[in-house]
């Protein structure tokens, strides 16, 4: 099996998505704890840290494409993609997605105990996603929350160095991933459903055909738009109280949420590839908010207690 089919397979440029999202996490967690974590520990860190990301990212989207193979044949979008066409055997399927998990576990068993035995986690989300949308349209929220566990992930992987279960189960003083990690990973939810439910928009007549539960095939147009807008707005809310006094955090926020309604709400109509549009707009939210996060000084009363 070729690199390329691989790559194209797991869809590797999805990870753009989640990836701004692990470093944010990354480095909030780095910032927040910055005086107590080993310096060495810290720069190894990272690489067991994308290692985890990368297996993670990779088991999720192999095992959608097993999982929803039958799905994928009957939808005119989607007939050739590598199982159904033929273009990769099953075997091959699942071998990848064996390899992917000793990398998602290898890299948590690197880091810590608690990120080892948190691996369960990820895992039993990414099984059950592709399931949802056979039964409930709060799919899109389900995938949500699968990018959710990028930023909270990376954040645990760091904090449990020094506080060990206490990164989760929280201490004296209370739950230290509360508000900031919290409302984070909360926005990545909304922010991936929003995206997700204007992307089924592709897919409407044949998920009515085969009976699945996305937003769109479910509701009417303007209700896609509608949602699609309050959900932007919602993620936006979350981005904004996980750090109320930063301006450049909130202005990117805010930046980058009135860029993507512009999208839906004015320039769907007229865009000549509007799902395009949307997967580059939406990608570059992360990533956006990457660079705001880390023009913020470490040790800003504004972002961390």
């Amino acid at each position: 099996m070729e690199i390329k089919n691989i790559l194209s397979f797991v869809k590797v440029e999805h990870t753009l998505f989640s990836l701004p999202f692990v470093f944010i996490g990354y480095v909030l967690a780095h910032n927040q704890f910055m005086h107590e974590l080993s310096s060495q520990k810290y720069g190894i860190d990272i690489l067991w840290i994308l290692i985890a990301a990368v297996g993670a990212r990779g088991l999720a989207m192999t095992l959608n494409r097993i999982i929803d193979r039958d799905i994928d044949a009957a939808n005119p979008r989607t007939e050739n993609r590598h199982l159904v066409s033929g273009a990769m055997s099953m075997n091959t399927a699942w071998t990848l997605s064996a390899i992917f998990l000793v990398m998602l576990l290898f890299g948590a068993w690197q880091l810590n105990e608690v990120a080892l035995m948190m691996a369960w986690l990820p895992v039993l989300v990414f099984v059950i996603y592709p399931y949802t949308k056979r039964y409930t349209w709060l799919c899109h929220f389900w995938l949500g929350i699968c990018l959710a566990l990028a930023p909270a992930g990376a954040w645990v992987a760091v904090t449990a160095d020094v506080h060990g279960w206490a990164a989760i189960t929280g201490i004296q003083e209370g739950y230290l991933w509360y508000p900031t990690i919290f409302f984070i990973s909360l926005g990545v939810t909304f922010w991936i459903a929003a995206f997700d439910i204007n992307y089924a928009r592709m897919d409407v007549d044949s998920d009515r055909k085969s009976g699945i539960y996305s937003f769109p095939s479910r509701f009417s147009e303007a209700a896609t738009t509608r949602t699609s807008v309050q959900l932007t707005l919602l993620w936006f809310a979350c981005f904004a109280i996980s750090n109320p006094m930063d301006e450049i955090w909130f202005l990117a926020a805010a930046g980058m949420m009135s860029a993507l309604n512009i999208a839906v709400i004015i320039a769907r109509e007229k865009l000549a590839d509007f799902q395009t549009t949307l997967f580059r707009v939406s990608m570059l939210t992360g990533w956006v908010l990457l660079i705001s996060i880390m023009m913020i000084e470490p040790s800003s009363d504004s972002l961390f207690n």
